[in-house]
């Protein structure tokens, strides 16, 4: 679970194909490698923020602790 600082009104990509070279970013590696689209948020405030490393979130980007289970 990556903590990242985000900023308010930003909108960011998260990759959901796992080929970014940015992760948790998308770096558009998708389009050539295949894989999921990226899920498209934008920040609601400034700070830091847990996103998912793991894939099993079920409320991506964010981190929801599936990781542990």
């Amino acid at each position: 679970m990556p903590v990242i600082e985000l900023k308010k009104g930003k909108t960011y990509k998260y990759c959901t194909c796992g080929h970014s070279e940015v992760m948790p970013f998308c770096d558009s590696a998708h389009a050539t490698k295949g894989g999921g689209k990226p899920i498209l948020f934008t920040a609601e405030k400034d700070g830091d923020v847990a996103l998912c490393g793991c894939g099993n979130s079920n409320n991506k980007p964010y981190c929801d602790g599936s990781h542990a289970n």
